[in-house]
C-alpha cells in the first residue's frame, strides 16, 4: 500500500471538524505525532456513526457496514486507496496493533442504528456502549500509549457508556424525527411509559422521569469510571471527549422532556474549557 500524504490524513482532520467537534478538538490537544492517527481512528468512528443519515435506507446501511467489514478482513474489492480515512485507518490498525476485532464488534453494533428496533434494556445499552464509545476510548489510548492503556480498560468501559448515554441524549430530537430510541425499554416500563409514548411525549412527566433515569444511569457510569484507576499522562488525551459527559447529563436532567423538541448543546467555550481542564488536571 503506498505511503499515504498529509493531505490524506488532514482529510481525516477535516471530517471530525464537521461532524464531531470535541473529538477533533482532542486531536488538536494530543500529541503532534500521534494526531493523524487518532484523527484516523475517530473519523472512521464518525463514517460509521452516521450512516443512518447518508444512506435513508437499512439495506444501504448493511452495505455500507459490510464494505468496513470486508476492509478489516482483507475481502474489500479493490482496496482502500480511494478512501483516505479507510487507508489511514489500515496503517493505524498495523503501526499501533490495534484489535480489528474491536472494530469488527463496533461494525456490528452500528447496526443497530440503521433500524427503529428498541434498545431492550439496559444490559443492551450498555453492550452497545462498550462496542462503540468505550472501544474507541480504549484504542485510543493503545495510539498514545500501548503500554499504559492495559490500565484504564474498566476506566475505558465505564466512561464509554457514560458518553454513549450523554451523546444519546443530545441527539434525542433527531432521533424522535426518525422513530428511533436508544432509551431502554426497562427504564421507559418502570416509568409507565413505551416506545410509542415516550417518542409522543405523553405523558410529558413520565418522558421527565425516563429521561432523569437516563442521567442517573449515565451518572452511575461516570462515578465507576472516576474511582477505577487514575489515568496516566500519556494517555489522557484519549479521554478529553469524556470531560463535558458531567455537564450534558446535568443539563439533561434539568431539562427533561424539552430534549425531544428541541436539540440543546453545551456552548463551545464551555466545551474547551472542560477539555483543557481534563488535560492539566488528568480526571475526567
Amino acid at each position: 500500500m503506498a505511503a499515504k500524504t498529509s493531505d490524506q490524513w488532514d482529510i481525516c482532520l477535516a471530517t471530525l471538524r464537521d461532524t464531531d467537534r470535541d473529538r477533533y478538538l482532542a486531536c488538536l490537544l494530543s500529541p503532534a505525532e500521534k494526531r493523524g492517527h487518532l484523527a484516523a481512528l475517530y473519523a472512521f468512528n464518525a463514517e460509521i456513526a452516521r450512516i443512518r443519515e447518508v444512506t435513508h435506507q437499512p439495506l444501504a446501511g448493511e452495505i455500507r457496514l459490510q464494505w468496513w467489514r470486508d476492509l478489516l478482513e482483507g475481502q474489500a474489492q479493490g482496496d482502500a486507496g480511494g478512501n483516505p480515512i479507510a487507508r489511514c485507518l489500515l496503517e493505524t490498525i498495523e503501526h499501533f496493533q490495534l484489535p480489528k476485532q474491536f472494530l469488527l464488534d463496533m461494525l456490528e453494533a452500528r447496526t443497530f442504528d440503521l433500524y427503529d428496533d428498541p434498545m431492550p434494556d439496559r444490559s443492551a445499552l450498555e453492550g452497545y456502549a462498550g462496542e462503540t464509545a468505550s472501544a474507541i476510548l480504549q484504542m485510543a489510548a493503545m495510539i498514545l500509549d500501548h503500554d499504559a492503556a492495559r490500565s484504564v480498560t474498566e476506566v475505558a468501559g465505564h466512561a464509554g457508556v457514560a458518553q454513549a448515554i450523554a451523546g444519546s441524549l443530545l441527539l434525542l430530537p433527531f432521533h424522535r424525527r426518525r422513530g428511533q430510541l436508544y432509551i431502554p425499554q426497562d427504564i421507559l416500563a418502570a416509568t409507565g411509559l413505551d416506545r410509542d409514548t415516550f417518542l409522543a411525549c405523553e405523558p410529558r412527566t413520565s418522558c421527565d422521569r425516563a429521561i432523569e433515569a437516563m442521567c442517573a444511569l449515565g451518572m452511575d457510569h461516570l462515578g465507576r469510571a472516576r474511582k477505577a484507576a487514575p489515568i496516566p499522562g500519556s494517555v489522557i488525551s484519549a479521554f478529553l471527549p469524556v470531560a463535558n459527559v458531567e455537564a450534558i447529563l446535568n443539563m439533561a436532567s434539568r431539562e427533561g422532556a424539552t430534549l425531544l423538541d428541541q436539540p440543546v448543546q453545551l456552548p463551545q467555550w464551555r466545551r474547551q474549557i472542560a477539555m483543557l481542564k481534563c488535560l492539566l488536571l488528568r480526571k475526567i
